[in-house]
């Protein structure tokens, strides 16, 4: 299965390795390079066809907790002054995406959305300590009854040029469901209150809509 964000590109990069399959062997004369070249392109293809996979995930429903967004690696965990929606410090839970990750941006918990916006930007490598703030990005928070209001982040990384959010104020979300997709390469930052419970360390391996980053109420 396929995110509906790569289906153009998964069709012209099909184009174009039918093409090269095809026409090499009229242009060139050996057949270890036709085949070499013809390997490459088919490899290039099935890379592109990996990237936009979107895997079906059972996300359980659990209002204590907050799931991870995005598959990936966490590469930060660290108490933060956030200034541009809420004005205090948050605890904030970053995870990098490497370009043979899923992409697909799952809402870590089930809400309203109260604000989304894009932010133009530069295209720093997505582990840099100021991509969170002068990269592309979007910001979106969702208010929830049982935990309040938490905030993420969808950060352009120095491949990624294609934020995708479909957030919208207002709108009601469920946990685990679609929302978003960065292609090549990101980073997905995640803030949430003073005191949560954090269930993940540096470098530990997620999996976005299954694996709880943080619960509260004393939920483990």
């Amino acid at each position: 299965m396929f995110h509906k964000e790569g289906y153009k590109i998964i069709l012209s990069a099909l184009l174009i390795t039918v093409t090269i399959v095809l026409s090499v062997e009229h242009i060139m004369g050996n057949d270890w390079i036709i085949k070499m070249i013809q390997l490459i392109a088919i490899i290039l293809f099935v890379l592109v066809l990996q990237f936009f996979r979107n895997p079906k995930r059972e996300t359980v429903l659990n209002k204590h907790h907050i799931i991870s967004p995005v598959d990936g690696k966490v590469v930060v965990i660290e108490e933060i002054f956030e200034k541009e929606y809420f004005n205090d410090k948050r605890l904030q839970v970053s995870i990098f995406m490497s370009p043979i990750n899923v992409h697909v941006t799952r809402y870590v918990i089930s809400g309203e959305v109260v604000f989304s916006k894009y932010h133009p930007g530069k295209y720093l490598v997505a582990w840099h300590p100021k991509s969170s703030e002068l990269n592309e990005r979007t910001t979106v928070v969702v208010e929830n009854k049982t935990v309040g209001k938490i905030l993420y982040r969808q950060i352009a990384g120095a491949v990624a040029r294609r934020i995708v959010n479909y957030a919208k104020v207002g709108e009601k979300v469920i946990q685990g469901s679609d929302a978003g997709f960065i292609k090549f390469g990101s980073r997905v930052d995640v803030l949430l209150p003073i005191g949560s419970k954090i269930n993940v360390a540096i470098d530990q391996v997620v999996k976005g809509g299954v694996d709880k980053i943080a619960a509260f109420n004393n939920y483990n």
